[in-house]
């Protein structure tokens, strides 16, 4: 999700360098063991857009805001402000669509950013804070208020939209045991010795 793709929105300076710890998080290319520049990841490069994007946020807040000041609220001030640019349907309970995933017509419901994307961007966030420098005590993308709205979304849009976020569970393959063992004690071809008899009576 390139959250600086719009030129119409404040946070479309995704392509300049942000002054919050920009130097830090991939800011130029790696080098690799023969001394010849690599490509970032597509990860990476997309941390750092998403980083450079926050950091625009900030010092276009009123009043502008530094990355010490910024809190669990500021970040979720930060995920509204990105429903805008959503492109996800979510339907209102009130539409006659609410709960069907493949609506058979439009709808004026608004559109919102997808509970997946969010969920990544604060994963991409979360590591961007630390690996500027931040404490993990007291990094705003892991605020209990932050987890809290995320799955307060993540409901929400699994409602209106009919879907299901669940992790399906993998079912663990049964293991075949061999005939008349039950402990997995005899296996290949050994063969169950029966009892002794009894000793035969002396004369």
């Amino acid at each position: 999700m390139d959250l600086s793709a719009n030129p119409d929105s404040p946070l479309s300076g995704g392509g300049g360098s942000s002054s919050i710890g920009s130097n830090s998080i991939s800011s130029s290319l790696s080098v690799g063991s023969g001394g010849a520049p690599q490509s970032p990841s597509r990860y990476e490069a997309q941390k750092r857009r998403d980083w450079n994007t926050f950091g625009q946020y900030l010092r276009n807040h009123r009043p502008p805001l530094s990355l010490a000041q910024c809190s669990g609220a500021h970040v979720l001030e930060f995920l509204r402000y990105l429903d805008q640019f959503g492109k996800t349907k979510v339907h209102a309970a009130a539409c006659p669509f609410f709960g069907h995933p493949s609506p058979p017509a439009p709808c004026p419901c608004p559109l919102r950013q997808a509970w997946g994307s969010l969920d990544a961007l604060v994963g991409r966030l979360r590591a961007a804070y630390e690996e500027n420098g931040g404490s993990p005590e007291s990094n705003p993308f892991a605020a209990r208020a932050v987890r809290l709205y995320l799955r307060e979304v993540r409901e929400h849009q699994a409602r209106a939209r009919g879907v299901s976020y669940e992790k399906k569970k993998r079912k663990k393959p049964q293991q075949q045991l061999t005939v008349g063992d039950s402990s997995g004690g005899f296996r290949g071809n050994h063969h169950h010795q029966p009892p002794p008899g009894p000793p035969s009576a002396s004369c």
